[in-house]
């Protein structure tokens, strides 16, 4: 029996991981109404791009990009210093699928990816609204 193919598979190996990661980052940069979203970031998108997009390989099941080379995530812990309410998580959902839709996905890895994804962008909050 084969074992079942990753969410990294899924999606196209790195090269959709990343272009998942450039869509995210242009939405963020080009609409006005992600305002919050973007000012929680800095200037350039550089090293963002490319951390998100190491995080995503491992987290979607392909190579541990970012653990090998910064360690665990501890993805809450790094945020703190950002207040993240349920304005910031929804328009990160908003980018996120948004960026999933233009690339014409699959729509069962969509869905499992929207949950999935929702439920680490409400573990990110850590402000009350």
């Amino acid at each position: 029996m084969q074992p079942a193919a990753t969410h990294y598979e899924r999606l196209g190996g790195e090269k959709s991981v990343r272009e998942l990661v450039d869509r995210f980052y242009d939405l963020m940069d080009d609409q006005d109404e992600l305002t919050e979203l973007r000012q929680l970031h800095a200037k350039s998108l550089k090293v963002s791009r490319e951390k998100l997009f190491m995080f995503l390989s491992g987290w979607l099941g392909g190579p541990s990009l970012y653990t090998d080379k910064y360690g665990h995530p501890r993805l809450r812990a790094r945020h703190l210093p950002f207040s993240i309410g349920i304005e910031e998580r929804d328009q990160w959902m908003q980018c996120m699928q948004t960026a999933m839709q233009q690339m014409s996905l699959d729509e069962s890895l969509q869905e499992e990816l929207l949950q999935a994804f929702s439920k680490t962008a409400d573990f990110m909050r850590n402000r009350e609204d």
